[in-house]
C-alpha cells in the first residue's frame, strides 16, 4: 500500500514522462495530462484493483478504467507503463508512425491496459456505464472508473449516460471530472458557461464528492468516500478541482498548452520545475 509521499513521488515521474513524451513527439496534450496526474496516480497505484498479469479487455475480475477525455494519453500511457502493462522504454515511441501509443487510445494493436478506444469526446461515460451494467449482469464485483473533462461535459451524451446510470442503479460506477477550467478554445466559463457541475450532477441524482485534485490526502479521502458509497443504489461522481498544466509555471492555468508541445529549452525548464523522482526517466 502506497503512502501519500510515495504517490507524490510517482506523480512527479508521471509529469516528467508527460513532458518528455510530448516534447519528443512534438505533438500531444500536456495541459490536461498534467492537471489529472495526481488523482490518476492515486487511482492506479492505490485505489483500483488491477494487474497487468492476465489482463484482458473484458475486465472480468478486475476494476476497469476508461479515459473518456481520450486526448490525455500522455498521462494514461505513463501510468500504464509505470504499472507494468508494457515496457517503460516504449513511452519514447509516443505518436510515432506504427507505434502502439497513438495520440488517442486505440485497441487496434492490442495495447495492454486499454479497454476502449476513446477521444470522440462525450462517449467514454456511456462506455463505462455499459461496462458497469455488464459487471452487474455477470455478478462481477469489480468497479468501473471513468475520467471526463470539464470541457467535455458540454457534450450532451455525457448527460444521457448520466441518466442511464441512475435509471439502472449503476452503483459500481465511479466517474471523475477533471475540473481545470480550461478547454481548447479558452476558459470553459467563456466557451459554454456550464455553471455549477456539482449541483448539476446532484440534480441528476448522482452521489457527488468534491476534492482538491492536487492534495494527495484529499484525493485518497475522496476515493475512500466514493468506494463507501458504492452498492447504495447510485453512481458516484468525484469532481476534482485542478490546475491546467500543474507543475510548470508557464503552462499552468491557461488553455494555451492544451495541445502544444514544448521546445527543447521549455522541456528542460519544465523538468527542472517538476523535480526529480526516484523512478528514473525512460
Amino acid at each position: 500500500m502506497a503512502n501519500p509521499e510515495e504517490l507524490k513521488n510517482i506523480s512527479r515521474q508521471v509529469r516528467r514522462d508527460i513532458i518528455r513524451m510530448v516534447t519528443l513527439a512534438q505533438s500531444g496534450h500536456p495541459g490536461g495530462s498534467m492537471s489529472s496526474a495526481d488523482f490518476l496516480t492515486a487511482l492506479y497505484f492505490e485505489v483500483m484493483k488491477h494487474s497487468p498479469e492476465g489482463w484482458t479487455r473484458d475486465g472480468h475480475g478486475q476494476d476497469v478504467f476508461i479515459l473518456s477525455a481520450g486526448h490525455l494519453t500522455p498521462v494514461y500511457y505513463s501510468l500504464l507503463a509505470r504499472c507494468g502493462y508494457f515496457p517503460v522504454g516504449e513511452l519514447a515511441t509516443f505518436r510515432r508512425f506504427g507505434s502502439r501509443l497513438q495520440g488517442h487510445p486505440s485497441v487496434q494493436k492490442g495495447l495492454p491496459g486499454v479497454f476502449q478506444a476513446s477521444g470522440s469526446l462525450g462517449q467514454g461515460l456511456s462506455v463505462a456505464a455499459g461496462m458497469a451494467a455488464a459487471k452487474k449482469m455477470d455478478k462481477d464485483d469489480g468497479t468501473v472508473y471513468v475520467m471526463c473533462g470539464d470541457g467535455e461535459s458540454e457534450e450532451g451524451q455525457i448527460w444521457e449516460a448520466g441518466m442511464f446510470a441512475v435509471h439502472n442503479r449503476l452503483d459500481n460506477l465511479i466517474a471523475m471530472t477533471d475540473l481545470n477550467g480550461q478547454q481548447i478554445d479558452g476558459p470553459v466559463s467563456a466557451v459554454s458557461g456550464q455553471g455549477d457541475l456539482e449541483a448539476k450532477w446532484k440534480a441528476f441524482d448522482w452521489t457527488v464528492i468534491s476534492a482538491d485534485g492536487h492534495d494527495m490526502e484529499a484525493i485518497l479521502a475522496a476515493f475512500a468516500e466514493a468506494k463507501a458509497a458504492c452498492g447504495k443504489g447510485r453512481p458516484v461522481m468525484i469532481i476534482f478541482r485542478t490546475d491546467m498544466g500543474r507543475g510548470v509555471d508557464f503552462m499552468a492555468g491557461t488553455h494555451k498548452w492544451h495541445g502544444k508541445a514544448p521546445d527543447a529549452a521549455q522541456c528542460s525548464e519544465a523538468l527542472r520545475q517538476i523535480g526529480e523522482s526516484t523512478l528514473g526517466d525512460f
